[in-house]
């Protein structure tokens, strides 16, 4: 089967594109000695693990579900007998889940002292009988978002991450690690103003000769296979850091692995006339298949089209669902649209299968993986059960 060939709407992820982008991490990998996780919060589909296991050396989990998947499936390319390693963060563990992720984990970093607390007769068993290593996260109070406070863990009362001020002198008995993580789609400068940051007021915790920790994870939203990421910079910071502290580093990023590695193909199903501009009507949704363009908000990229104005024809382009708002954004085309046409959104891998939802009965998009010899095939087809399922 061709692309072209698929039946709408259907998610394609790029097979090349996606090693691609491993390559550049693997670079930087071995380059600056840090340890780099694919975040399954950005991207969850597991059937492309083996691809991106090859070249990094594990991923990180928001909770019990995504640990799971990360154990059962993230392994090399055919070489089931090397483990990568599985990191949890949670803002809170349930009880009844704990014994299970402190046996799939290799990391588990709490979110407050009172978790931690709370549950260290289960992990501290675990750290004894297994390689679990526990970690903190902590809170540098140093804000880098200006445009999304909702991305922003370091704004005034966020609950994510400890404060300098609610940390004991000397770091809790079994702790091996800190954690930050700050950023959203950003580049290299606001990774190093932060490290900068957390440096000056955290530093006794990576110096203390009685209880000195381990490992140090700078967390997520680097854009570092973005052809405009200092990746030297990066490189000569981690070099910095466990040159100077003698820890291991961590990266976890989720967007750079799969960034512009996928495409939301879609059909225009119908036209509808306005006082401004034409609406297509889609068989895809903002609000069901692509929910950051409503949060972020967020405007993708379109294959062939231009700002609103920039071509001839200008349409709005919407979709099937009785939301008002379910609006993608403002395009503008060579030529006029029609009934039956279709188009390619770009940059459609990340935050939108994990995200999409079956709102107004919608079905959710196929998921077809596109290879490197131009071939596809169908990875998943999603029906009438899937919805009814749910509910």
């Amino acid at each position: 089967m061709k692309i072209n060939e698929v039946n709408t709407p259907a998610y394609v992820i790029d097979e090349k594109k996606l090693r691609e982008n491993c390559e550049i991490l693997k670079r930087v990998q071995d380059s600056s000695g840090a340890k780099i996780l694919l975040a399954q919060k950005a991207f969850s589909a597991y059937s492309t693990y083996p691809i991106i296991a090859k070249y990094l050396a594990g991923t990180t989990s928001s909770g019990l579900f995504e640990a799971k998947l990360a154990h059962e499936e993230f392994y090399p390319e055919n070489d089931k007998n090397i483990k990568p390693e599985v990191h949890v963060f949670e803002p809170a563990y349930n009880d009844d889940e704990m014994e299970e992720l402190c046996n799939i984990c290799d990391h588990m970093v709490f979110n407050s002292l009172n978790q931690l607390e709370h549950h260290r007769n289960k992990w501290e068993k675990a750290v004894h009988d297994s390689t679990l290593s526990v970690g903190l996260r902590i809170n540098p109070e140093f804000s880098t978002q200006s445009d999304h406070e909702i991305y922003d863990p370091c704004a005034p009362g966020s609950r994510l991450g400890i404060r300098l001020c609610d940390l004991p002198d000397e770091i809790p008995e079994g702790v091996e690690g800190l954690h930050f993580h700050t950023l959203c789609e950003q580049g290299f400068e606001p990774l190093k103003a932060t490290f900068n940051a957390f440096e000056k007021h955290f530093r006794k915790y990576l110096t203390d000769k009685n209880h000195k920790i381990k490992w140090l994870n700078l967390g997520g939203g680097h854009h570092i296979t973005k052809d405009d990421y200092d990746r030297e910079g990066l490189i000569e910071l981690v070099r910095y850091i466990k040159e100077t502290y003698d820890v291991e580093v961590y990266l976890e990023p989720g967007e750079a692995i799969a960034i512009d590695a996928g495409y939301l193909i879609t059909t225009v199903m119908d036209v509808v006339k306005t006082e401004k501009y034409p609406v297509l009507i889609l068989d895809t949704s903002a609000a069901c298949h692509m929910p950051d363009v409503l949060e972020m908000p967020y405007r993708p990229p379109l294959k062939d089209s231009g700002e609103a104005g920039e071509k001839e024809y200008t349409y709005r382009l919407s979709s099937r669902t009785c939301l008002a708002g379910d609006i993608i954004g403002d395009y503008s085309f060579d030529k006029e649209i029609q009934i039956g046409d279709r188009l390619i959104f770009e940059d459609m891998a990340i935050y939108s299968m994990v995200k999409n939802n079956t709102f107004n009965g919608m079905a959710l998009p196929d998921i077809v993986l596109l290879h490197e010899n131009g071939e596809v095939n169908i990875i998943k087809h999603f029906g009438y059960e899937d919805f009814k399922m749910r509910l």
